[in-house]
Order: structure tokens, then sequence, then C-alpha cells
């Protein structure tokens, strides 16, 4: 293998996870095979969804200590470092409020219709955090950040989620999946920052959040209530958990780059079986439900991920086999762009009314899921292509 500053894999598997998100989100599965979709809370199992999101946790953790490393060998002032963690993380949980109450529009009271609402809210979304280029047309993208900014205080200012005698606003309920990577992105970074490439540090705060995630299913940390409206995901412990076990994986790599890539192999495929072996165990106390966010689940969910990974970095950073994986690289690299534009179309095709994804009223398991399949292909593609215009979220 070429040792390189980047791993392949990485993007790779960010690729995968977020094609597979799109894949199950657009899912009909009052039609589609049950094991494609999530399980209901109280079902102890697992259906491919339920890996899908935790798998794209890992390596949300795999990814910050390459980030973060790189910003400390620039000799990047600890503050600084951890204001971008601070403006990152608050990007994340704003944009995951944002997206979680696009359900709750109430046209009436909010004098918009709830897909136009939604549909302005991503545009300014785009606005606001695209990754303009640098140079010409600076006054433009000003502009262009500012008009996305004043958009988003607009929709937000004029939000009613109730009638008219009694007008909800917006609520962080489970933070939505944005929130939730951003609660696991803060812990964990800020672990990091802490523990540097400490294997030992970082296996301590892995099996800190198990415990913790362990207490909180138990109902132990019940005391904690007060602030679980806040800190809620941070209590129950298990997205933090999911994400450090990624940290650890991706500390681990950097720390093992010179002892080669059979030993590094070796050890994933330890920690995926450990981890599984762990999962089951916890299994005798707690179901295997996403939904609850069990312990089980979380560390079964992370053996996955260890395995998958350590497949992916031997077709594409030791064998250097990567046409293959050619499709999912754009997603890969441009994780938030992929993740939210097909939102955008979404809700402009419901607004129109045009029966676009016909395939989703088929009465055929198979028209349905390959319906998906290509909706999730055609996704990534809409990716590479706004990346060649200069449309690309980046926070």
């Amino acid at each position: 293998m070429k040792q390189t500053s980047r791993l392949e894999s990485i993007d790779i598997m960010r690729g995968l996870t977020l094609l597979l998100m799109l894949f199950v989100n657009d899912l009909n599965m009052k039609v589609a095979p049950a094991w494609l979709g999530h399980m209901k809370a109280d079902f102890d199992g697992m259906g491919l969804a339920d890996w899908v999101f935790p798998g794209f946790l890992f390596i949300v953790g795999m990814a910050i200590p390459f980030a973060l490393s790189g910003r400390i060998k620039k000799r990047e002032p600890v503050s600084k470092i951890f204001l971008h963690i601070i403006v990152r993380t608050l990007s994340l949980l704003i944009i995951g409020i944002l997206m979680l109450n696009t359900g709750r529009v109430n046209p009436e009271t909010t004098g918009m219709g709830k897909d136009l609402w939604a549909l302005l809210m991503y545009i300014s979304v785009f606005f606001v955090w695209n990754s303009y280029p640098q140079g010409r047309r600076k006054v433009l993208f000003t502009i262009l950040r500012a008009a996305g900014l004043g958009g988003l205080i607009f929709l937000i200012t004029i939000f009613r989620s109730g009638p008219s005698d009694d007008q909800g606003w917006l609520i962080t309920g489970w933070w939505g999946i944005l929130g939730l990577i951003g609660w696991g992105y803060l812990v964990s970074s800020l672990i990091y920052l802490g523990t540097r490439d400490s294997i030992i540090g970082t296996a301590i705060a892995v099996i800190l959040f198990l415990v913790v995630n362990i207490l909180d299913a138990s109902g132990v940390l019940g005391f904690l209530d007060p602030v679980r409206p806040v800190l809620g995901i941070i209590i129950q412990g298990n997205v933090p958990l999911i994400v450090l076990t990624g940290m650890l994986a991706g500390v681990l790599i950097r720390k093992m780059k010179d002892s080669g890539s059979k030993r590094i192999i070796i050890v994933f495929i330890a920690l995926g079986i450990l981890s599984l072996v762990s999962g089951f165990i916890l299994r005798n106390w707690f179901i295997v439900s996403k939904i609850m966010a069990t312990p089980s689940w979380g560390m079964i969910c992370s053996g996955i991920s260890f395995l998958v990974f350590a497949v992916i970095y031997w077709l594409a950073d030791v064998k250097e086999w990567r046409r293959w994986a050619a499709f999912v690289r754009p997603a890969g690299k441009h994780s938030l762009t992929t993740y939210l534009a097909p939102d955008i179309l979404y809700h402009a095709i419901w607004m129109s009314g045009v029966p676009v994804l016909i395939y989703k009223q088929s009465s055929e398991p198979l028209v349905v899921v390959l319906g998906s399949i290509v909706w999730a292909l055609l996704m990534a593609g809409l990716t590479a292509l706004l990346a060649k215009i200069n449309i690309t979220l980046k926070l």
C-alpha cells in the first residue's frame, strides 16, 4: 500500500453509507421487504436501515483524528480549533432542527405551505453554508450568504405549528439526523482534543459512554431528566458511543500506519468480532433496538462497521482497487450536499403535484426497490454535478 495522507476507504465507506441512507429513506416500506427498513421500537432485531445511520456515525468518528490532527499540525491555537468545533456543531444542530420541523408547519398560521417552507429553507441553507470559490465575485457570494441568512431568519420567524389559538413554534425533539451527528461530533472532537492520538484514552472514552448508555437504558440516570431536553443525546450515551468507536478506529490507523496494513486489518476484524460479541451479550438485558438506542444495538452496529471498513480498506487502500467505487466518491467527499440536495427535489416534486416518483405507487416490491436504487444513484450523480458548478456544502 502506498501511504497517503488521505485514506480512500474513508470517503468510499462514507459515500456507500450515504447512498444506503438515500435508498432506505426513499423506500415505500408498505411494499418493500421489511428487512430493508427500520424495525419497530419494541422489536428485538435489526433491518438494513437500522445499521446505515450508525455506519455513517462510525465514519464521522473515523474522520475526526485526521481532520483535527491536521489543524494541530498547522499549529492552530486550541482556542481556534475549539471555536471550529462549536461552530460546526451549532450548524449541524440548527439544520437538524429545521429539518425536523418541516413536517410540523401549519400552513394556515404560518401563511405558507409545508413544501414551500421546506423548499425555501433548504435553498437558504445552501446559500449560507455553500463553499464558495475564492477570488472573484466575493461581493456576490457575500450577498448570497446574507440572503440565505435573511431567508432562514424570516422562515424561523413565521414558523407556526399549531392553530391560531395555540400557536406552536420550533421544537428540538430528537434533534433530527444532523442534530444527532452534531452532538456525537461535539463530544468526540472535544475528547480528541484532550486525548489526541492516545489509543488508551480513546478506548476509555468508548467504555465510558458504553457504561453511560447501559445506565441510561437501565433507568438509573433518571435524576438527569431536568437537563435531558438539551443534553439528552449525551446522557443517553448511544450516539457518542458509536462515533467514539469510529474515532478509535481512526486513531488506530494513525498509530499503526507504520505497522503494515495486515496488522491493521487483523486488529479491525478482532475489534469487529469483540463488538459483535459484546452486543449479543448485552442482548440478554437489552433488546436490539435502534429506536430505543440500546447498548446492544450500538455495539452490534459498531462491530458491523469495523468489519465493513476492514473489507473496504483492503480493497481501496491495500489492493488499490478503486474503480468500482467511483460512483460513490463524490457522495463521500461532499456528504452534506448528498444528504440535503434530494430534499429540495422531493419538496419541489410534491409542490408540483406531478407524479415523478411513480415507482413508489407500485405494488411490486421489485419495482419499488429498483426505483429507490435508481433514485439514490441519481442523487450521487447530482452531487457530482453540483460540485462541478461549485455548489458544495461545507460546515
